[in-house]
């Protein structure tokens, strides 16, 4: 596969990327919202976060580069699961009790949830076209002409 990415083959999954979101954003809110945070608290939620937004990248791509052919019905459910979670965070900084910094973070949530989406949609539809253009250019290739 191109860039270095393996196949990957386990089963398809929709917990993980949705659980990994959704812990991502919690812990981003909780260290923004809670006023009574030492400096100490806050910084060490904010990486908690930070690495935890990475376990969420890593788990998009180990779902999107699967071995399945074809576009099922798992990723079709990680990619509402990721919409329905920008339209959340959408919301909650639409409304208007939150204070400025949640607001702020649910803007944030929502472009970070919006673009998780779009990289999930976009290395899903290359894992499946990959494998079919390689098996077109090695026949292609092993054919006299």
């Amino acid at each position: 596969m191109e860039e270095g990415f393996a196949q990957e083959r386990r089963k398809p999954r929709v917990g993980t990327v949705s659980g990994l979101a959704l812990m991502t954003g919690a812990t981003a809110m909780t260290a923004v919202a809670g006023g009574h945070h030492s400096v100490f608290a806050t910084i060490l939620l904010a990486l908690l976060a930070l690495g935890m937004a990475h376990a969420f990248t890593v788990e998009i791509q180990r779902q999107a580069h699967r071995r399945a052919g074809r576009w099922g019905r798992h990723d079709v459910v990680n990619t509402v699961l990721l919409a329905g979670w920008a339209v959340g965070a959408l919301t909650v900084a639409a409304l208007p009790y939150p204070s400025g910094p949640v607001r702020i973070m649910g803007l944030l949530l929502t472009f970070s949830y919006t673009a998780a989406c779009v990289y999930f949609v976009a290395e899903r539809r290359r894992a499946i076209v990959a494998p079919a253009s390689s098996a077109t250019s090695s026949v292609s290739e092993s054919s006299p002409v």
